[in-house]
Formats: structure tokens, C-alpha cells, sequence
């Protein structure tokens, strides 16, 4: 076995003063990997960039272009602070600027001249500190995962059983859990009324691949029947919804809200907007939106699937006939979910079918994962975080394109080492659309516009291409700018900036 790498941790010296940043680096260097900012700008694009590696800040308070107090600011507005200490350096000893900076979140305070000693021990506690820190945040992290992947696990097991006894796909579970998912995420965009959240949503979601657990009890020459039932027949199958929902009120854990969720699903699933479903015929409203949506999920996949009895509708068919009614009534507010997001369901349709039929992609990612067995959950990321950058780096060295990525918040442009040479600009630069040199590149107009073309995205239809002009070199050329907007996980999604590059266009393709 290799040796395990020592761990290196990353500091961020931020200081006006090439003296005092070389001070700081001769006393810290031999144990941290220091990384250096010139002024309060220069800080706030190393935290955007790399927040998430940075262990520890030592702040200058008096800089140019942005103040210490405006890196405070900063790491306040987007969150930094919560995971990345600071410690504040300054010839500054009044009482009442020091009390600000503490109210802003610094963790520590040194005075300039600088004792090593105590640069040291105060630099060491305060990562150990931050560091013990985030591994018990990871532990919680890692039990939750840990239960929460447990409890799907054993539903899924639970689902399929009932899928295969049903001689299905097994593709069906994981059908209604994504359609159910979609169109929850759809209902929650158009209104509040169900107050729906990611928490909830993913509890439905879960709960769904639950809502035929009831056919366990059914006989299978019935479950599995090829022809048309007779009523008799249609009568006993029609009892698995009660059966469901018998089952799940047997089960402990009653006030847990995916229990509460899987009983509303098992019982309510086959009921109908005008009161001609079952079992229990409820109208409207009151059907429980948890067994709306998955009522609706549940026809689709039933038209569009091959069952025993019947081969598969297409999409577009399976659209026309739910909305046509020709298989019950549903909620309005509903199918306009299902008809607004129509593209996003067919496409999850297929890749849902891609991944169920692609097993060895999986396992071969599971055979990756192995090797980190004995990383925590954070080094696992940094190790995946790593390995992307290096990807990332090659692929920017060997384009002739500039590339480029923008960030919202902050406003931050930041370009490939070969795009900022060519544009004659920074590789970070903060605020670009003020900045004095981006107004000489190109046609101010012309970048707004395509500030707005970004802003009217959206996350199913996230790319841009337009064709401007801009000095390249010193010299004004036609270019094409293809990019993709970038969203937040929230929901709704937020437009949280864009990633993309800058081509030249020949003078023949400019001209057309």
C-alpha cells in the first residue's frame, strides 16, 4: 500500500504589502500551502474560486480596490464564512475597529509586528478547530446518507418484489418516482397552495415506488391475467389500494411523513378529479395531492409501457388520450404541469431506460468508488474535485478558444489563461460589466444583450449562441459566443451565471 499523503492545508494571506504577505509565507510555508492576494479583490476571486479548499484567511484590514471590512462583507453575502475561519492582521488597535471586525465573523486577532510563535499557534488552533469542526458535520452527513440510502433501498426492494411478481419491466417504479417528481417540481413553480418544498417533494417521490405494494395480495392469475377482467375479477384487483393502505397503517413510524405519504398513495392512487375513481370515490380536493400526482404519473406509464393486455402507446398518444379524457379526470392545474413539461418527461423516460439497461456503467463506478473506502466523505470529494480540475486544465490548454466562466454572485468573469491574453484582460475580473476595459472590447449593447439572452434561459433550455464583434489582439474581429447558463438546486432554480467560449468567426461565415 502507498503511503498516505500528508494533508496540506491552504491559506490565503491577503495583504497589500509584499513585506508583511512575505513575512507571513516564510513562517507558514513549510507546513501550509500559501496562496497570496494583493488587495480585497484579489481575496474575494480566490474565495469564489477556491472556497471551498481554502482552510484558513489572514486579513489585512487597510488594502486598495476593496478593504479588508469589504472581503468581510463578501464572505457574509455568499456564506464563506461559515466554512472558512478568518483570522485578522492588522497595525490597527482600536477598540472599536476591532469590534467590528469580530462582529463581521473573524475568528482571531494579531497584531502587527508579527511573533512567530504566536502567528503559529493561533493559525494552528484555528484549523484544528474548523477542521473538527467539518469532520463532525461529515459524520452527521454520513449517517444521514447512510439511513436515508437504507430506507430506498428497502423500498425499492419492496416495489420490485411487487413489480416482478407482477411480470413487468421493473422499470415501472422508477418511472413513477421521476414523473412524480417532475411534475411536483412543475406544481410548486405554478402555485403555493400545496406548500411544496425539496424536503416534501422528494418524500412523495420515495413514497410513490410504494403505490402498488398492495398487489402482493392479489393472485397472480388475476395479477397476471392477459385478457380483459370480468367484473368479479376487476373487483378483487381493484382491492390492492385498500390492501396498500392497510399495510402501510400496520407499519411503526406512524408519524413519519413518508409513511403518512405512502398511505395517502396507496389508498388514493386510483381515485379520479370527478369522483369516479376508487376506493373510496373522493372528488377534487379532496384527494391528497401526493395521490393526484401519482394517479397521473401511474396513467401515463400504463399507456406508454407493454403490459400483458396491451403493447405501448407513443408519448404524443399517451398525451392526447389523458387529455382528451379518455382516461379519467384529472386536476386542470395538473395537466397543464403534464402538457408544460411533456419534453422534460419524455426525455427522463428514456434515460431512466438507459440507466436501468447500462448496469456495468455502475458497477464500474461502484469499483471506482472502492478505492476511497477509507477517505471521508469530504477527502472523496476533493479527490473527485481534483481529478476534474486536471481534465478542466488540459482541455483549456490545448483550445485556441477562449474560454470563460461567469458568476452571478459575485459578478465575477474569470478566462482561460489563453483568453486573457488574446482579450488583453485579467484572468479574473470582478463586475465586468463596468469594467472600463470589457466597455473597450466589445460594444457595450452588445454585452448587455447577451447578459439578457442568459437571463431568459432556462434549465431545460440553458444555451446561447451570438455573433458579435470584439477586439481580439489589439484588432476587432466577428466572433461567435456559445454558452450555457448555469442553475442554482434550488426550487425554483436560480440563474446563477454561465460557462462557454468565445470562437472567431472566418470572414466568409461573418459576411452570410
Amino acid at each position: 500500500m502507498a503511503p498516505k499523503r500528508e494533508q496540506r492545508y491552504t491559506i490565503l494571506v491577503a495583504d497589500d504589502s509584499e513585506m508583511n504577505r512575505a513575512i507571513l509565507r516564510s513562517m507558514l510555508e513549510e507546513s501550509y500551502h500559501i496562496i497570496e492576494a494583493e488587495d480585497g479583490l484579489q481575496a474575494v476571486a480566490a474565495l469564489q474560486q477556491m472556497e471551498q479548499e481554502i482552510s484558513l484567511v489572514l486579513l489585512d484590514i487597510v488594502m486598495p480596490n476593496m478593504d479588508g471590512f469589504g472581503v468581510l462583507s463578501a464572505m457574509n453575502k455568499y456564506n464563506w464564512i461559515d466554512s472558512v475561519p478568518v483570522i485578522m492582521i492588522s497595525a490597527e488597535s482600536t477598540h472599536s475597529f476591532i469590534e467590528r471586525a469580530y462582529d463581521m465573523g473573524v475568528t482571531d486577532y494579531i497584531s502587527r509586528p508579527f511573533d512567530m510563535m504566536v502567528v503559529r499557534r493561533r493559525v494552528i488552533n484555528t484549523i484544528m478547530l474548523y477542521a473538527k469542526q467539518r469532520r463532525l458535520a461529515n459524520m452527521v452527513n454520513e449517517q444521514i446518507y447512510q439511513k436515508e440510502k437504507i430506507n430506498n433501498l428497502m423500498i425499492s426492494i419492496l416495489s420490485h418484489i411487487v413489480e416482478f411478481r407482477n411480470e413487468e419491466s421493473g422499470l415501472h417504479v422508477l418511472h413513477i418516482q421521476t414523473m412524480t417528481e417532475i411534475l411536483l417540481k412543475s406544481l410548486m413553480r405554478k402555485t403555493d397552495k400545496y406548500k411544496l418544498d425539496r424536503e416534501t417533494i422528494n418524500l412523495i417521490s420515495n413514497a410513490s415506488t410504494l403505490h402498488d405494494v398492495g398487489k402482493i395480495c392479489i393472485p397472480s392469475e388475476i395479477l397476471n391475467k392477459p385478457g380483459r377482467f370480468t367484473d368479479e375479477e376487476f373487483a378483487i384487483m381493484k382491492q390492492h389500494s385498500q390492501m396498500g393502505a392497510d399495510m402501510m397503517k400496520g407499519v411503526p413510524f406512524q408519524d413519519e411523513p413518508l409513511v403518512k405519504y405512502a398511505y395517502e398513495i396507496c389508498r388514493w392512487h386510483h381515485e379520479r378529479y370527478d369522483g369516479r375513481g376508487y376506493p373510496d370515490r373522493l372528488v377534487g380536493e379532496d384527494i391528497p395531492i401526493s395521490a393526484q400526482v401519482v394517479s397521473l404519473a401511474d396513467v401515463y406509464d400504463a399507456l406508454t409501457s407493454v403490459r400483458v393486455y396491451k403493447p405501448a402507446h407513443s408519448h404524443e398518444k399517451a398525451l392526447s388520450m389523458i387529455l382528451n379524457g379518455e382516461c379519467g379526470a384529472f386536476q386542470p392545474l395538473l395537466l397543464e404541469c403534464l402538457v408544460e413539461s411533456s419534453d422534460i418527461i419524455q426525455r427522463e423516460m428514456a434515460v431512466d431506460t438507459i440507466t436501468r439497461g447500462d448496469q456495468r456503467v455502475m458497477e464500474n463506478t461502484a469499483a471506482e468508488l472502492v478505492q476511497y473506502e477509507d477517505l471521508s466523505s469530504t477527502d472523496r470529494t476533493l479527490n473527485i474535485l481534483e481529478r476534474e480540475r486536471t481534465i478542466h486544465s488540459f482541455f483549456n490548454a490545448v483550445t485556441r478558444d477562449i474560454l470563460f466562466e461567469y458568476t452571478q454572485n459575485p459578478a465575477m468573469l474569470t478566462l482561460s489563461a489563453r483568453g486573457a491574453e488574446r482579450l488583453g484582460l485579467e484572468r479574473t475580473t470582478v463586475e465586468p460589466l463596468q469594467n472600463q476595459q470589457m466597455q473597450e472590447l466589445t460594444n457595450p449593447n452588445q454585452l448587455a444583450e447577451l447578459a439578457r439572452l442568459l437571463q431568459s434561459t432556462t434549465p431545460e433550455e440553458p444555451e446561447v449562441e451570438y455573433d458579435c464583434e470584439a477586439r481580439l489582439n489589439g484588432c476587432l474581429r466577428p466572433v461567435r459566443i456559445v454558452c450555457r447558463s448555469l442553475w442554482s438546486a434550488d426550487e425554483p432554480p436560480q440563474y446563477t451565471g454561465a460557462i462557454g467560449k468565445v470562437t472567431e468567426r472566418k470572414e466568409k461565415e461573418a459576411a452570410q
